[in-house]
């Protein structure tokens, strides 16, 4: 494991990923991968922007021809692939998105990657391929029961992984991350959403009852949770990396704001989404056996994140205008002029 191809790294938790290998293992050579759509951010690798074993790449994982160029040129030896369109809300609007990058494109990084001989293939998942979880927690072989184009777009990808592995027997491993948060988190999310719309005295349009629960684990958890299945999951297996620290969106909402000290009257409960999963769980026991370790709890994690919002208005400002806004028209502007106080 010399030359590591990371794609999707200029994104929330690709580019967490990449700042620690660059820094942690400077005998590696991290070449930085990322179409740059809406959510890549260059941004986010500023620190280790001038680092002699870091590079970037800007391209497509559906794109083959690009795929395979940047393979050879670089003497690849190992993927791994945090590229996906990720957002739930989005995945309902265009769900083609979806598919062209998390099913194609996973399909093409495999079949380039197979061609090229690469050493080891580690594919970031989600634990939303289990869908709705009802009572206890998903382990890693229970079945797909996704629920969102999404979801059922992470699962396809997924599947072919496992294909690749049985079928031409590649050595792959499977990470599947519960919700992450954390410092750089485009601002569509929950927790960046909700705490720069508080920031800014804007009402916070909650899906629902606020009911639902979801597993939080910290960015850097999640990071370092990959580097460690990288190297040391078992081939052709999959690993659960879950925060397990449950929480209702309504008391994440509220906690947001009493760490910005802004009234709970912000809190808008709108009309739910489509096919909103209620309730994510999963168990990390597989991942804890083999020695994966979480280093921060949700309160640590939130009381910094917030922190990191409230001290970096450079980076998201900018962010939040033009496609921005028109998104946040779409999903929202209708939904809060029907909108219920807590």
């Amino acid at each position: 494991m010399k030359n590591i191809l990371v794609t999707g790294g200029a994104g929330f938790i690709g580019s967490a990923f990449v700042r620690h290998m660059v820094e942690a293992y400077p005998d590696y050579r991290i070449i930085c991968y990322d179409k740059l759509t809406y959510a890549g951010n260059l941004d986010n690798l500023l620190s280790v922007s001038d680092e002699e074993n870091y590079r970037f790449k800007r391209g497509d994982i559906a794109d083959r021809q690009t795929v395979e160029s940047v393979l050879q040129a670089n003497n690849i030896d190992t993927i791994v692939n945090f590229a996906a369109e990720s957002h739930v809300d989005r995945s309902i609007l265009d769900p083609d998105a979806f598919v062209h990058t998390d099913v194609v494109g996973a399909y093409i990084l495999l079949d380039e990657g197979r061609k090229h001989g690469i050493g080891r293939f580690c594919h970031v998942s989600t634990d939303e391929v289990y869908g709705d979880i009802d009572l206890g927690q998903s382990s890693e072989d229970d079945q797909f029961l996704p629920n969102s184009p999404y979801a059922a777009s992470k699962a396809g990808g997924e599947l072919m992984v496992r294909a690749y592995h049985v079928t031409y027997g590649m050595d792959t491993v499977v990470t599947r991350g519960s919700n992450t948060y954390g410092p750089y988190q485009y601002p569509e999310k929950l927790i960046p959403f909700f705490t720069t719309e508080a920031i800014d005295d804007k009402p916070l349009p909650l899906y629902g009852d606020g009911k639902q629960i979801r597993d939080w684990l910290y960015v850097d958890d999640h990071a370092l949770g990959v580097d460690f299945l990288l190297h040391h999951g078992i081939s052709g297996q999959a690993y659960n990396l879950a925060g397990e620290n449950q929480r209702f969106n309504i008391d994440v909402t509220k906690r947001i704001l009493e760490l910005l000290g802004k009234p709970q009257s912000l809190i808008k409960h709108v009309p739910d989404r489509e096919g909103h999963d209620r309730r994510y769980a999963m168990s990390a026991q597989k991942a804890r056996q083999l020695g994966w370790t979480r280093k921060f709890d949700f309160e640590t994690g939130i009381e910094a994140t917030v922190r990191w919002y409230l001290e970096n208005e450079w980076w998201w400002r900018k962010i939040k205008t033009g496609a921005y806004l028109d998104y946040y028209e779409r999903q929202y502007a209708e939904r809060l002029a029907t909108a219920k106080l807590p």
